[in-house]
């Protein structure tokens, strides 16, 4: 093997073993659910079943009357979201919520497919996602908009064009979200259906959709983080019932 052909491969491998390392250590700094996610799913509730099958927990309630599959946000350990699923499922809502490779909705966006055949009896259904995997939610349902009844968007914002669809939108974010790009998400709105409903959390922040703690770059909540989850389930579970 010539030397010029050696130091090349020599290059190249060298870069790819820094894109893996750099690639891994980026996937292993994430933000942990914290003790208030964790006591969600060990304490039961009254009326509320929670499974876990493969990469999603499913909140079940009694009498379900509709599903919403949820997308956690970018590098959020994804049952941070189980105190908000877990109120959403006490008011009669099937949830999924699905676990990310990487804790990266982008590196599975379809990860919605076949979840709702896993409960049949269930005939509205809705996707929902935080922050980056709001974006990915609704991608996909802009790709799958006959299977769904509507999109709930918790601080993000969609970049397909979902105006010619029949979806009902729901969007969310707090007053103090520090993280949201909001020019992105002023520049996006017009993918939105015009009867989209818009509800703003005085004083809620950008990492309160969850239980995972502060996040970087973000505004200085003036409501609790459970109260902030609490606005949200209820906001969720009254566009629902509409």
């Amino acid at each position: 093997m010539k030397k010029t052909t050696k130091t090349v491969l020599t290059v190249c491998l060298t870069v790819l073993l820094a894109i893996g390392i750099g690639g891994y250590a980026y996937v292993s700094d994430y933000y942990h659910a914290d003790e208030i996610a964790m006591e969600a799913m060990a304490v039961k509730t009254d009326g509320v079943q929670i499974e876990k099958d493969r990469n999603v927990i499913w909140f079940i309630p009694e009498k379900p009357t509709t599903g919403l599959i949820f997308y956690p946000g970018g590098k959020v350990e994804y049952t941070a979201y189980a105190p908000l699923l877990q109120i959403c499922a006490e008011q009669g809502i099937c949830c999924a919520l699905v676990q990310m490779p990487g804790n990266l909705a982008v590196l599975n966006a379809d990860a919605a497919d076949g979840l709702q055949q896993e409960h049949p009896e269930i005939t509205a259904w809705y996707m929902a996602g935080h922050s980056l995997g709001g974006a990915m939610a609704a991608n996909y349902v802009a790709a799958h908009y006959e299977d769904f009844d509507g999109l709930i968007l918790l601080a993000a914002y969609s970049t397909k064009d979902l105006t010619q669809t029949p979806l009902r939108v729901l969007s969310v974010y707090g007053s103090e979200d520090g993280v949201m790009n909001r020019e992105a998400y002023e520049k996006n709105r017009e993918n939105l259906p015009a009867d989209t409903e818009e509800l703003v959390l005085n004083g809620g922040c950008h990492a309160q959709f969850g239980s995972y703690g502060p996040q970087d770059g973000d505004g200085v909540p003036a409501i609790s983080g459970e109260e902030q989850v609490r606005q949200t389930a209820d906001a969720i579970s009254a566009f629902i019932g509409q």
